[in-house]
């Protein structure tokens, strides 16, 4: 399964290593995402989501209801 934000759409991204010597390799920096279940009041069941940090903390600001309404919207599956 991919690494990406159900909320934020935040994926991994890529870049460089750069040593002492300035030589340079690949690597990739991971999103921080967590496995989150909340209550939905409005679909009256628990729902499973794939967050990263700012997802949770955008769900908490913003509310599940609202959060979850704009996942359906996008066509996202819960």
């Amino acid at each position: 399964m991919s690494r990406v934000c159900q909320v934020t759409g935040a994926e991994v991204a890529f870049g460089r290593n750069v040593s002492h010597s300035h030589r340079r390799t690949n690597r990739r920096f991971d999103v921080n995402i967590q496995k989150k279940r909340y209550w939905a009041p409005s679909l009256g069941r628990h729902v499973t989501l794939r967050l990263s940090a700012r997802g949770i903390k955008t769900v908490d600001v913003r509310g599940i209801d609202a959060v979850v309404a704009d996942i359906r919207a996008r066509g996202g599956r819960l």
